[in-house]
């Protein structure tokens, strides 16, 4: 790596960080820094899922008593997201780089539609709290081999499942989501690691950037209005998915 590749990829951990902890999105900024900086698209959507790991486990640690209190339904529905994760991640490594190239573009706009989309598809404060049922375990289920598979987008579509097969406190749904989360990324982190396909370097650089990043979402949090910040992140997805489709 050069000196301008560690500080692109330390400003877009940093930055994915920050708008992870306002309004979402970073995973279109670690995987477009990646790619930019050479790596191979399934190199970079692998390595991506490392660097978002950190923040997953620190968001479900801060939710542990909204875990706790749902913690049968954590658990059936993370041994859903164990077995989907792991199919999406086994999918992606029988891919060929070309192959994967070639859905970028597509997966990317999808993405960004989720995203741009995430205030309509964020749950209400209900009373309503029911158990999943049938809709939430199958929705869940297709979300997590999504995850293990691309995962930009991932975390609106969890709470969108949640929000209309349980209900309840947003918060508590939030808690479960990002348990999920972390169920989903481990799992694929274990089967790239396996598969040899992570940019260790690379991911080296991003996590500390993450991490700094995730601490001043915080401070910007209480600054920046969040639809600026995804309106920002929109636009970034916009710019990959236009980038992909011109240049495959």
């Amino acid at each position: 790596m050069s000196i301008a590749d560690i500080l692109l990829l330390f400003a877009a951990g940093f930055l994915s960080g920050t708008v992870n902890a306002i309004a979402g999105g970073g995973t279109f900024l670690t995987f477009g820094a990646m790619t930019v900086t050479g790596l191979p698209p399934i190199v970079a959507n692998a390595t991506s899922s490392i660097t978002q790991f950190p923040g997953y486990v620190t968001s479900a640690l801060a939710y542990s008593r909204e875990i706790r209190a749902d913690w049968r339904e954590a658990l059936l529905l993370g041994g859903l997201s164990l077995v989907g994760g792991l199919a999406g991640a086994l999918i992606l490594l029988s891919l060929s780089n070309p192959s994967f190239r070639a859905m970028v573009p597509w997966l990317l706009l999808a993405a960004t539609a989720i995203f741009a989309a995430g205030p309509l598809l964020r749950p209400r404060a209900t009373f309503i709290d029911k158990p999943v049922g049938l809709f939430g375990l199958v929705g869940q289920f297709a979300t997590s081999i999504y995850g293990g598979f691309f995962g930009a987008g991932m975390g609106i579509m969890m709470l969108a499942v949640l929000g209309l097969s349980k209900g309840g406190d947003y918060h508590r749904l939030n808690a479960l989501k990002n348990f999920l989360a972390m169920v989903i990324a481990a799992v694929a982190i274990v089967v790239f690691a396996s598969g040899n396909v992570v940019g260790w370097p690379q991911a080296a650089v991003m996590i500390p950037g993450g991490a700094l990043g995730g601490y001043s979402g915080v401070w910007a949090a209480r600054r920046v209005p969040q639809p600026v910040i995804r309106a920002l992140v929109v636009m970034v997805g916009l710019a990959l998915t236009v980038y992909y489709f011109v240049t495959g």
